[in-house]
């Protein structure tokens, strides 16, 4: 079914301003897979954040140039879904790791990706899937932060401890000795 040119115009606009505001995109191409996996595809995207589109080729080039995803125009060939992270820079990755994992999925084909205006290729899909979330990232900064204070705490815990360890040994020797 072809677009009218106003509808052609609409597409490009709703993915433009996606992309906009979008953390990471990417290209896969979908050959083969049957209509219920699309689907399910969809329903995983849309509980994880991730804006899952089928575009023209020549629409989506259009949509994503002026974006930091224009590096991804020349990986835009053959019939292709994008993804678009809006939450979380590797959302969009692990969306697509899970639906790989199932063995009837196999026929989806990551192309490309993107990450802050520089295109990857589909061989880093696992590595941006395997950045933590931005929860994770919050908690491990936290971590890293509160160790040393943490430390100085149970040093200073310490002090005493072995003083009072110290006076206890002395006492038992005196005890024995009388």
């Amino acid at each position: 079914m072809s677009l009218h040119l106003a509808e052609k115009k609409a597409v490009v606009a709703r993915v433009a301003k996606v992309a906009a505001s979008a953390h990471s995109a990417i290209a896969a191409e979908y050959r083969g897979l049957s209509v219920t996996q699309i689907t399910s595809l969809r329903v995983k995207a849309r509980e994880t954040g991730v804006y899952l589109r089928v575009v023209k080729n020549t629409l989506a080039r259009r949509a994503v140039q002026g974006t930091e995803f224009e590096c991804l125009r020349s990986s835009l060939t053959g019939p292709l879904i994008l993804a678009f992270s809006q939450d979380d820079p590797s959302a969009a990755a692990r969306l697509f790791r899970e639906f790989l994992k199932e063995k009837s999925n196999d026929k989806l084909v990551v192309k490309a990706l993107a990450v802050g205006g520089r295109a990857f290729s589909a061989d880093e899909l696992e590595r941006l899937a395997s950045l933590p979330t931005r929860d994770q990232a919050i908690s491990l900064l936290m971590a890293c932060m509160r160790s040393p204070i943490d430390k100085f705490a149970m040093t200073l815990k310490e002090i005493p401890s072995r003083l009072m360890r110290t006076v206890e040994v002395i006492r038992q020797q005196q005890k024995e000795a009388a």
